[in-house]
This record gives structure tokens, C-alpha cells and sequence, in this order.
């Protein structure tokens, strides 16, 4: 197979750039990351002839994991799983002026067992390449894989078919960068209070409640709090922006942003979110603030980082960067726990840091001394996370610490082996501890990028 990827420069670049260089070798190697860690070897707590059991009555898909349901339903419940699980990942490598040098997009489905690396256009970050179809969980598990909603209007003809994992939790980088969109604009106070009155019931988004939008923000990406995105996407929607927010995603050249169906009277109902990797990448890219052109859009438009204010990129940077759950791409929150394995070695936001060394994230209590963790950090990664049953995200910015092997870049994985997809051998969770909620090869593939890009030259 013939890995496909970008090495960026100062030249005008072809529409495609094939598998030669440093572009070459990153697609290359993140491919053989992502089929080293086996995904199809974890266990299905809800394989297809339980599937329709489990939903019964189930909660919304972005309601918080039942106590007791995280970590497993019981091993009588438990199958191996049918077929190879989704994944997106993407992977841009910056210069030291945060600009984009190399990129890599691999794909995983029961289609591309072995991945396929997504052909990227070299100036414009972004493919054409490929038939993005809306995540289904039941046409997942019973139609081999195949969505059958497109996602992007016009792209019959792609060569790839991919039905995208649900964002989960990761879509709230939509959420914050419309809100901040909108304060630039004038639009939003940040330090002005918002007065949260839902107007119909909703378990994940709760009561009202008046906050800072800040706070909101705040809440919303460091502890990813349900009720706070709740309000955001209220806001929002008494605005009537999210059309426009939709569509600036479009217009910025990253097509498969959306936050649609939400409901105006919560701010809840979320189901209806669309996150590729590739363009998640690229906000966050822009997030990063790099000098200079980032990309080019197809309109010719050049997008730099004054998308956003400075004050907001600042401010977004320092949301991801006190991320509170660190437990999946990175495990510095299961310090020197046997499973899971570490993944990328990043430093522990202090803020979440007790006395004694453990973590603790609102009322998610982690147990485990960090501090031999964060001795031993080489980088630092500004992030956001999301699970829910069928959905496991993690999207953020890898800076290496001073005095480290220099590799600073993005990655962002979207998979649908959430919270009901298990190790074989995963040990029960200590009582009272906040539990695992992913598979660890998760952190062995954050693990596996990180030594990729500490070494690639």
C-alpha cells in the first residue's frame, strides 16, 4: 500500500502529494501505528444480538456513562468484537513558528482493515478524496461498517468510504470556537453573566443556572461539563448563530465541522455533530496560532490564525492546555499504574494536582501520585477528550518541554470504541476511583506517535 501524505514548503505545491520524503514517512509510519495496536482485539460489551437490549431505554448519547456501566457490563455479556472498529487519526507536524510542515490522515474501518492514507491537497489541508458518511451505531454493527447519510454533498464519486465516528465530547472545540467567534464579533461578553434558563427538561444539561460565559467556557473544555456546553449552545442559539457558525466552518475550508439539531430550548440533543480528524486538526491549528498562511481554502482565501483574536486563542489554548482528563491519547492521570500503559509523556496540568500528588477533577478522584509522571514529562499537550459508548476522541496540541527532543504538532483521533469496547485483560477498577474508560491501545498509539515525531527528521 502506497502512503499518502503532504511535506509542505515554500513552493507552489501539485494538487496531491504521493508517499516520498518527510510527507511520505509520517503517513507511512502513523499507518503502521494505527494496525499495530490491533484494535479488533478488544472484547464488545454490546456485540449485535445484545445491541438492541442495551439501547432499550437508553439514556441520550451524550448523557454521562451510568455508574457501573464504565469498564464493563460483566464477562458474560462480553464478544469479541465482529470487525474492525473506525478510526480517523490525523497528524500535522509544525515548524517553530507553528506552521504546518508534514501531514498525515489514516483511516481504519472493516473496509481498510490494513488503513488507507488519505491523499491531502498540500496547500489547502484538505481531500476530496474521501465519502464522509454520518456516524449510525446500528448501521455499524449490522451493515458491515457502511453509513448510508452522506455528510458532504458531491462526493459520490470518492474513492474512500468512511462512516465518521461520533465526536462525542470533542465537538465542545466547535462550540467554544463559534462562542469566541461571536465575542470577537462583539456579540459575546466573556466576563458578562449568562442566565441559563432552560425552558424544557433535560438529564445532561440540568437546571438553570447564571455563570460567567468564561466560566462556562472554562468548565465546558477542562472538565468537560455537560451542563456548561448546554449552556454555550443555548447562547448560541438565542443568538440565531448557529447557521452562521456552521457555516464559517465551511467558508474557513473545514466542510465537515458541524453542530446541527441541537435544541434551542436546552442547548442539549447533540447527535447531530460531524467532526472529520483531518479538519479538526486544522481549527486547532488555527487554535495554535501559527505565523503566516495556515492553509488556502478553495475560494483562494488564505486563512491565518486572525480567524481568532489573539486575547482568544490565548484563552482557548489555556482551556486545553488545564485539561483535567488526561486518559487516553496521555495517561499522566494513571500514573505508574501497570494498565493503562502511559501514553504521550505530557506534564499534568497542576491545577487539578492535590498535596499528595493525585488528581482530582470536579468529583472524578483519580488515585495515583502524578509527580514521577510529570518529572519524567517531555511535552506538553493542550487537549480535548470525549467517550461515550460508541465514541472514543481525543484532539490536542503536543509542545516539547525545554531541554527536550524538539517535536511540536496536532493530533487528533476519532474512533467507535468507546466505553462499551473492553481489554481482555483489563483489571477491575479500585472503589471509589474514577474508572478507565477506554481501551489502553489507545495510549499506545499516542505513545507510538509521540516517539514518531520525536525522531522523524
Amino acid at each position: 500500500m502506497t502512503a499518502t501524505a503532504i511535506l509542505l514548503g515554500a513552493t507552489t505545491a501539485p494538487a496531491t502529494a504521493t508517499g516520498d520524503g518527510v510527507g511520505g514517512r509520517l503517513a507511512e509510519q502513523v499507518r503502521r501505528a494505527v494496525v499495530a495496536q490491533d484494535f479488533r482485539d478488544v472484547l464488545d460489551l454490546t456485540p449485535p444480538e445484545l445491541f438492541a437490549a442495551s439501547r432499550a431505554g437508553a439514556p441520550e448519547k451524550y448523557d454521562s456513562v451510568p455508574a457501573g456501566r464504565a469498564g464493563g457490563l460483566g464477562a458474560a455479556e462480553a464478544r469479541p468484537l465482529h470487525q474492525t472498529p473506525n478510526l480517523d487519526i490525523a497528524v500535522i507536524r509544525l515548524d517553530p513558528f507553528g506552521r504546518p510542515t508534514a501531514v498525515a490522515d489514516v483511516l481504519l474501518s472493516p473496509q481498510y482493515p490494513r488503513g488507507v492514507s488519505v491523499p491531502v491537497h498540500r496547500g489547502r489541508l484538505a481531500t476530496d478524496q474521501v465519502r464522509y458518511r454520518w456516524w449510525d451505531d446500528t448501521e455499524w454493527d449490522v451493515n458491515g461498517g457502511r453509513g448510508t447519510r452522506d455528510v458532504l454533498p458531491g462526493r459520490e464519486d470518492a474513492p474512500i468510504d468512511f462512516s465518521s465516528p461520533y465526536p462525542a465530547s470533542v465537538l465542545k472545540l466547535m462550540v467554544g470556537f463559534g462562542v469566541l467567534r461571536l465575542a470577537d464579533a462583539g456579540r459575546v461578553d466573556l466576563d458578562g453573566t449568562y442566565a441559563y434558563e432552560p425552558t424544557e427538561p433535560n438529564a445532561a444539561c440540568g437546571g438553570a443556572q447564571g455563570k460567567p460565559v468564561r466560566q462556562f467556557f472554562d468548565e465546558m473544555i477542562t472538565r468537560s461539563q455537560n451542563e456548561s456546553t448546554c449552556a454555550l449552545i443555548k447562547l448560541v442559539h438565542d443568538l440565531g448563530a448557529w447557521d452562521e457558525v456552521n457555516r464559517t466552518f465551511a467558508e474557513l475550508g473545514m466542510p465537515t465541522l458541524m453542530v446541527t439539531g441541537t435544541n434551542p430550548a436546552t442547548g442539549g440533543r447533540w447527535i447531530g455533530s460531524n467532526m472529520s480528524a483531518l479538519d479538526t486538526a486544522k481549527l486547532l491549528l488555527l487554535v495554535n496560532g501559527g505565523h503566516g498562511t495556515l492553509w488556502t481554502t478553495d475560494a483562494g482565501r488564505a486563512i491565518t490564525r486572525d480567524e481568532l483574536s489573539a486575547s482568544s486563542r490565548a484563552f482557548f489554548r489555556r482551556t486545553l492546555g488545564d485539561q483535567g482528563h488526561n486518559e487516553m491519547l496521555s495517561t499522566t492521570n494513571w500514573c505508574g499504574r501497570a494498565y493503562p500503559v502511559q501514553g504521550i509523556p505530557q506534564v499534568t496540568p497542576p491545577r487539578w494536582v492535590q498535596p499528595d500528588g493525585t488528581v482530582r477533577v470536579g468529583d472524578a478522584v483519580y488515585d495515583r501520585d502524578v509527580r514521577p509522571c510529570d518529572e519524567a514529562a517531555e511535552v506538553t499537550y493542550a487537549h480535548k477528550n470525549g467517550w461515550v459508548d460508541t465514541t472514543g476522541s481525543d484532539a490536542g496540541i503536543v509542545k516539547s518541554l525545554p531541554g527536550e527532543v524538539r517535536r511540536d504538532y496536532v493530533v487528533v483521533v476519532f474512533s467507535n470504541l468507546g466505553t462499551d469496547y473492553v481489554d481482555a485483560h483489563r483489571p477491575a477498577d479500585p472503589p471509589g476511583v474514577f474508572p478507565v474508560l477506554y481501551t489502553e491501545k489507545y495510549a499506545k498509539l499516542g505513545r507510538a506517535v509521540d516517539r514518531i515525531m520525536k525522531d522523524l527528521r
